[in-house]
């Protein structure tokens, strides 16, 4: 009978192309992993893998194992969850959730004490990983829930394997000191506004980077970019001087200081926020509970 385990580090070794990515995703050395497969190569009686440059590729016999390897995955899971949904249906043990900071920040922590109120018997472990990351963590089955979000408009791509569900819809608004100029509208802000204005921003490559240069795209106007902080306790700090303002995300943004101000946008930038799970897990307690709490999080 083939090792499940095994199965796992074949499909993991498929998508990231080498030993040492999937023993870094999986949590094992790469030794260990390598031991896997040659194990599955001993159980299934062919190579499964061959050499490829620094890398590896599938033999015909390791894609067909890894093209069915999904129903395995998903019938064993099917498996445990009626176990757990006919035991007494209360969310219980250890859920894996992956998100993105800020998604952290904004979504998942706030509903940590409702949690713990209505499901004591749950622990949630949660890591920080991108959007992609997280959704190849939960189709390897090395997470179980995962929080993204679209990527420049675009949702990331979602495997067959999982279903998601819409959480959230986050908003950049402008940041600034009380005795700014801008201030003193009373109205959401044009782009016209903003014009001459210095900034503190995210750095190019970043979502809110993106955000920031689609706000002015089409104005002919070139914003006066005087910092690029990565970091948005460290924006805000900046923004207190009084010489910045800032774009920043909802779901980003710490409690302001009394001495700053958060002020809307007429075509404020947005991102769409999603909970991930595998098909198989859909009758997960577990999993229910959150995406109850966090349903909330949007209302």
């Amino acid at each position: 009978m083939i090792d499940v385990t095994a199965l796992r580090a074949l499909r993991s070794v498929a998508t990231l192309g080498t030993l040492a990515r999937a023993a870094d995703e999986l949590g094992f050395t790469a030794s260990a992993v390598s031991q896997q497969i040659k194990r599955l190569e001993r159980e299934v009686g062919v190579p499964v893998l061959a050499p490829a440059g620094r890398g590896v590729v599938l033999t015909p016999a390791g894609q067909a194992i890894v093209d069915t390897a999904p129903s395995v995955f998903q019938a064993l899971e099917h498996c445990a969850e009626a176990a757990r949904s006919v035991a007494d249906g209360a969310p219980s043990g250890t859920l894996r959730v992956v998100a993105f900071s800020t998604g952290v920040r904004g979504l998942l922590a706030p509903v940590v004490p409702a949690l713990s109120t209505h499901a004591p018997e749950l622990r949630l472990h949660i890591s920080e990983e991108d959007p992609e990351q997280a959704l190849r963590s939960v189709d390897a089955g090395t997470a179980d829930l995962a929080l993204t979000h679209d990527a420049d408009g675009l949702p990331v791509a979602l495997s067959p394997s999982m279903l998601q569900r819409h959480i959230h819809t986050d908003v950049g608004d402008v940041v600034l000191h009380r005795s700014h100029p801008l201030a003193e509208l009373d109205r959401p802000l044009a782009v016209s506004d903003l014009a001459g204005h210095a900034w503190v921003t995210s750095p190019p490559g970043t979502v809110c980077h993106q955000w920031f240069r689609r706000l002015f795209a089409g104005a002919g106007v070139e914003p006066d970019v005087r910092h690029l902080i990565d970091d948005f306790s460290t924006q805000l700090s900046l923004v207190a001087s009084g010489d910045v303002i800032a774009l920043i995300p909802r779901l980003a943004r710490p409690p302001l200081r009394e001495d700053l101000l958060s002020l809307p946008l007429k075509r404020a930038p947005k991102r769409e926020v999603y909970a991930a799970w595998r098909r198989s897990a859909n009758a997960s307690p577990a999993i229910q509970a959150v995406l109850r709490e966090l349903s909330k999080t949007d209302a």
